[in-house]
């Protein structure tokens, strides 16, 4: 069933981000796991938020302390509820009850370790209760192996229960539209739909997905909505938060070729999150996309450069095995070759970089031209400090710009110079010793040592 979107009803977003995640094998909490640069803890804030929560609760659980920091880092405004014990999903819903006494339309039901779920298909969920009836809207999917899931237990348009698969009768076996344990409620039931669930289970626990039995027993209308697996995909162990990566790399790729991006090779291409790239940018294969990074039309990454918080402007050329680090801006028309590495630095218009060089901490004027070998020394063990350069300058071969230092517009540096002072616009700066050669000391001197 497909439901319009409830862009004008209130809405509060529950997170259930408690569980503690052991089969990851991990100090760090399941939850705060990233892909693609961010936690997954994030990526289902950042989705419920653009899917129209006016309100976002956030439950963890008992000493989770760096859960509730990501939580607030993500979204400042999200408030932060304990569940004291893991007594199921219900029970951690109505650990944030506090949260309704505002008053919402929807209740909007997500989990931190399913953070596949696009914004549209959670206003889908919360379109079934703006048009219908349905107290209750369920997220189901259609499994290619169902074994071991719930199911959704439909007659039409109307969900009549979700059943476990072992509580399955016979002629239900063949039902492949599983539980995937999202749901939306109706605002006005909801406080006492998840009051009225029980706990007369074999683990003794307050499930959600009772939910939808305490609606048809109140007369209230349940349904469904329906969604592909891999959106629903749940992230409990190393194996499938790598499956996760691999379907929203897959998606990102498939977003930025539809914007007008060519990959030479799509699968060997790992973006973030927020990467932006503008039309004909072209990517060679092997480039690796950290969060923070805009990429300028018709510019080209050669293969296995690394990007991390870097601008790149419009027509440059990076690569190949370049690193771009926070903090670089490159304008128009930049070259950045092989093993060149820029970190915190601006570079003018035109600016060439094409050999084996490091950039930090500098301020590099339009046109000029880095020699390779060239670096700039920012730090001397407890303080970095700025190397300036202005425009048209020129700095030759394995030259050490020993920080804080300005090279004056249209200077030009000589080969091997160590520079330490100020260099003024249009002058030759040479800072190295002189050239000293002794005939034949290297004959005596292998003469020597052979005796």
């Amino acid at each position: 069933m497909t439901f319009s979107e409830p862009m004008r009803r209130r809405c509060l977003a529950v997170i259930l981000a408690a569980g503690e995640g052991k089969r990851m094998r991990s100090r760090k909490p399941k939850v705060l796991h990233e892909l693609a640069g961010r936690s997954m803890l994030a990526h289902v804030l950042a989705s419920v938020a653009t899917a129209g929560a006016d309100r976002i609760a956030v439950v963890v659980g008992a000493g989770q302390e760096a859960v509730a920091a990501e939580a607030k880092r993500a979204a400042p405004s999200a408030e932060i509820f304990v569940q004291s014990a893991p007594l199921g999903t219900a029970h951690a819903v109505l650990a944030a009850k506090a949260a309704f006494a505002e008053g919402f339309d929807d209740l909007l039901i997500a989990f931190a370790d399913t953070p596949l779920i696009r914004p549209a298909t959670y206003s889908n969920l919360r379109g079934g209760l703006a048009d219908g009836d349905a107290a209750v809207v369920v997220l189901g999917f259609a499994a290619k192996d169902p074994k071991g899931y719930g199911r959704l237990i439909l007659e039409g348009d109307n969900l009549i229960a979700i059943r476990e698969h072992k509580d399955l009768h016979e002629s239900e076996l063949g039902l492949d539209i599983c539980n995937a344990g999202v749901m939306a409620l109706a605002g006005q039931h909801a406080l006492g739909l998840l009051e009225s669930i029980g706990n007369t289970n074999a683990q003794a626990e307050y499930y959600l997905t009772d939910a939808v039995a305490m609606a048809r027993t109140r007369k209230l209308g349940a349904a469904a909505s329906r969604v592909a697996a891999d959106e629903v995909l749940g992230i409990n162990d190393r194996q499938q938060l790598a499956e996760a990566e691999a379907v929203l790399q897959s998606r990102y790729r498939a977003d930025a070729m539809q914007a007008g991006v060519t990959f030479h090779d799509p699968g060997s291409v790992h973006l973030s999150f927020d990467t932006e790239l503008a039309a004909d940018v072209i990517i060679e294969p092997h480039v690796f996309f950290g969060p923070g990074v805009s990429v300028g039309a018709g510019s080209v990454i050669r293969a296995f450069s690394h990007l991390d918080g870097a601008k790149v402007g419009e027509d440059c050329i990076i690569g190949p095995f370049a690193r771009l680090r926070p903090g670089a801006e490159l304008s128009a028309g930049v070259h950045i070759g092989n093993f060149v590495e820029v970190k915190a630095a601006r570079l003018g218009v035109g600016v060439k970089a094409n050999h084996l060089a490091y950039i930090g901490d500098a301020t590099i004027g339009a046109r000029t031209n880095i020699g390779a070998g060239t670096i700039t020394c920012n730090y001397d063990g407890f303080t970095k400090f700025k190397t300036e350069v202005g425009e048209g300058a020129f700095i030759g071969v394995n030259s050490a710009l020993v920080a804080p230092v300005t090279i004056g517009a249209g200077a030009y540096v000589g080969t091997g110079s160590v520079i330490t002072d100020d260099v003024e616009a249009d002058a030759l700066v040479l800072a190295r010793a002189r050239q000293i050669q002794k005939p034949g000391w290297a004959k005596a001197f292998r003469a020597k040592h052979k005796k």
